[in-house]
């Protein structure tokens, strides 16, 4: 007893230091005073400035396209990578397993540098096309990763008994494989979402003067202190990727019980 209570305080002290921060953070954005450390009264005013601030909603416009470009095609390359990592057996299989890997825990800095210098090199004007190509990049491997690791739990023989029964590869992909991963398709695609709308150091390297999304726009915000108008996106932001988790459960839960 003593033990599992020990277990409980751990978790919930574990909890509570990563999530006070982001309680303080939407807190304030509900503070009328416009210095972060003084509470003076409860205002919904920094948001009605942030509905008008014309250039942070079109930053925010641009970073949501990206990344539900980037997140869909890193999702769609990243499932097909998978499903032929997992059934099929071919030269270099190994050498791209490993280098899926690498690259999750390569530095941003050292991507951020390498985009760059290739688009440079190719004569490739910096822009949106090359910020989405760096973000499909970058969140390619997670979700290779995530389908991966799904493709591996499940029972191969279903494959088996599907091409006894004459079923094709598309019929197999279609009828029995996507069904089994699609769970793993919604996190992957989820994970690749989040990656990308608030990526800061690659972007900075492969977005040009023209194209501004709302990290970058963020971090030169509060590079002369936290304004609460930020508070206030941040805000809206967290429920956003609150709302999109919960949404993907729902989904989930729904057809495991089916």
């Amino acid at each position: 007893m003593t033990r599992r209570w020990v277990g409980r305080a751990y978790v919930a002290a574990v909890l509570l230091f990563l999530y006070t921060p982001i309680l303080v953070l939407v807190v304030y954005s509900f503070n009328a005073s416009r210095f972060s450390t003084d509470w003076t009264g409860f205002t919904l005013a920094w948001y009605g400035r942030l509905a008008a601030n014309q250039a942070l909603l079109e930053a925010a416009g641009n970073s949501l396209i990206v990344a539900l470009i980037a997140a869909t095609l890193a999702t769609v390359l990243g499932t097909l990578a998978a499903m032929a990592i997992h059934r099929y057996r071919f030269r270099g299989r190994g050498l791209v397993k490993g280098g899926l890997y690498v690259l999750t825990v390569s530095p941003d800095i050292v991507m951020g540098i390498s985009f760059l210098v290739l688009f440079v090199a190719v004569g490739m004007p910096l822009g949106f096309t090359t910020l989405v190509l760096g973000h499909v990049t970058f969140c390619l491997p997670f979700a290779t990763i995530t389908v991966l690791a799904r493709l591996k739990g499940f029972d191969a023989h279903l494959v088996e008994a599907a091409q006894d029964l004459g079923a094709d590869e598309p019929t197999i992909f279609r009828k029995i494989l996507l069904p089994l991963v699609r769970p793993a398709v919604l996190a992957g695609w989820l994970l690749s979402f989040t990656l990308s709308i608030d990526d800061v150091m690659v972007s900075f390297f492969i977005t040009g003067p023209g194209f501004d999304i709302l990290p970058l726009r963020i971090y030169s915000m509060v590079r002369l202190g936290v304004r609460p108008e930020v508070n206030a996106l941040c805000a809206i932001l967290l429920a956003l990727t609150f709302t999109m988790v919960l949404v993907a459960w729902l989904v989930t839960r729904e057809r495991t019980q089916k």
